[in-house]
């Protein structure tokens, strides 16, 4: 008679925090902006239009500039965060500017109707997708066991 020695195993699967979540979700946001304006640089005509001061919101300014470095620090400066918050803050915090940058992306997507701007559509897309999990993950916080 065999005897049966068959061992099943499983991979290991650690329950990953909050604010690891979070913080991993606002990396993977940046990441997808910054390859969204590193392709833009390949659309015909793009270049010659930074270099000539036009950028996507019109003339370019020195305020336009500030303005464009604060809508992008705001995302860089959650990575850190969303890891160093307490729960409360961290999860208002989250959820509203979540919901700010679900917003702008939906704008950006809608006014980039355009053959040549398809990847950033698709890049739009999938930062609503990631902005959203943001906003759901810190909804759905879990809480304390006290």
């Amino acid at each position: 008679m065999a005897l049966n020695n068959t061992i099943t195993s499983s991979l290991e699967d650690i329950k990953v925090n909050t604010k690891i979540k979070l913080s991993a979700l606002w990396v993977s946001l940046m990441l997808c902006y910054i390859y969204g304006d590193i392709f833009s640089l390949f659309v015909p005509s793009r270049l010659k239009g930074l270099m000539d001061g036009h950028m996507g919101v019109g003339a370019t300014t020195p305020y336009k500039l500030l303005a464009a470095a604060i809508l992008m620090t705001v995302p860089a400066l959650m990575v850190f965060l969303s890891l160093v918050l307490k729960p409360k803050a961290n999860r208002i915090v989250n959820i509203i500017a979540g919901v700010i940058y679900t917003i702008i992306m939906v704008l950006v997507v809608l006014i980039s109707i355009d053959p040549w701007w398809i990847f950033y559509i698709y890049l739009g897309v999938v930062e609503i997708i990631i902005t959203l999990l943001i906003i759901w993950q810190a909804w759905k916080w879990p809480k304390a066991l006290i």
